[in-house]
């Protein structure tokens, strides 16, 4: 009994030793730890330096008057002045048709691409046109429509010549909302065709076989299994379009100039040095759209984290 004794013990400080030889070998975790957060230091460095001191720098110029002296008339003004609560109305306006006409427009079509059982090749083809068109924006996008559809663009004389009619004399027009709604829906579908592409293809055969063997129809399935699964995506996606729309600047400048109140050309008016030159109410005006910019975010996010757990 002694001996088997002395060898369980030896076995025991045996295995002990084992085990503290090799936590010794074992690299630190505070070291990895060190080099895995040095890997992110020129990420902090972009986000302060681009992100958080110009924000910073946003919010202490929006209660400076010219003089840059204290004030709060700037941060009155956005709730007090016709004209600034006019723009802030038509980019929201704007902002709003476009999610919704894009997010429609975009998961109809990005459900034909991915479910509709085309050819890999024009799948392909479809996809890569919608990542070059969602970046398609600007001063080439705005030139693009005017001279297609504007007062002489080629589609308004060809219309013209094939039902010997006269648009001006009609009223048509692009340069107002719809016509700028037209643009921006340019870039707006081709961007949702790109969010939606992963989660249509995230959608499980097994869902539907089941939804089938319980006897469910194609209707059934979409009602009840593919919809609410795919629904925070969808919303979180419109959420993405409306802030990319609501920020939009050159395109809606280049297409329109000052005729359509937007806040982002108001903005412009105030720092360019003309006679609207204001640089603390452009600064207050910029507070604003971040203030909204954050919260169509926070929804973003909370919406795309719901969505997350039905993808992995």
């Amino acid at each position: 009994m002694e001996s088997k004794s002395g060898v369980g013990v030896k076995t025991l400080q045996d295995t002990r030793q084992a085990e503290k030889g090799a936590l010794e070998v074992r690299p630190s975790r505070a070291g990895s730890d060190w080099i895995a957060w040095l890997g992110l230091l020129p990420f902090f460095l972009f986000a302060v330096m681009f992100l958080f001191l110009p924000s910073l720098s946003i919010f202490v110029r929006s209660f400076q008057d010219r003089g840059g002296n204290f004030t709060f008339e700037n941060i009155i003004a956005l709730f007090t002045v016709k004209d600034i609560i006019n723009a802030y109305r038509m980019s929201l306006t704007i902002s709003l048709i476009t999610a919704v006409g894009g997010g429609i427009f975009g998961f109809l079509l990005a459900y034909a691409v991915i479910m509709g059982g085309l050819p890999r090749v024009l799948r392909s083809f479809l996809l890569t046109f919608s990542g070059v068109a969602s970046n398609f924006a600007g001063v080439p996008l705005a030139f693009a429509f005017v001279a297609t559809m504007g007062n002489a663009g080629l589609v308004t004389r060809l219309i013209e010549q094939i039902f010997n009619i006269n648009t001006r004399e009609m009223g048509f027009s692009i340069y107002n909302i719809y016509g700028l709604s037209i643009v921006y829906m340019y870039f707006q579908f081709p961007l949702m065709v790109l969010i939606m592409a992963p989660a249509l293809d995230g959608l499980r055969r097994e869902w539907r076989e089941a939804c089938e063997n319980l006897g469910g129809t194609e209707i059934h399935y979409w009602r009840y299994i593919a919809l609410p699964i795919l629904l925070p995506t969808i919303l979180g996606a419109m959420i993405l379009l409306f802030g990319n729309a609501f920020g939009a600047y050159a395109t809606a400048y280049a297409f329109s100039g000052s005729f359509i109140n937007l806040v982002t050309i108001l903005i412009g008016a105030q720092i360019q040095g003309d006679v609207l030159y204001n640089p603390g109410l452009g600064n207050a005006l910029a507070l604003g759209m971040i203030v909204i910019m954050s919260l169509t975010m926070v929804g973003y996010v909370s919406l795309q984290r719901r969505a997350s757990r039905w993808l992995r």
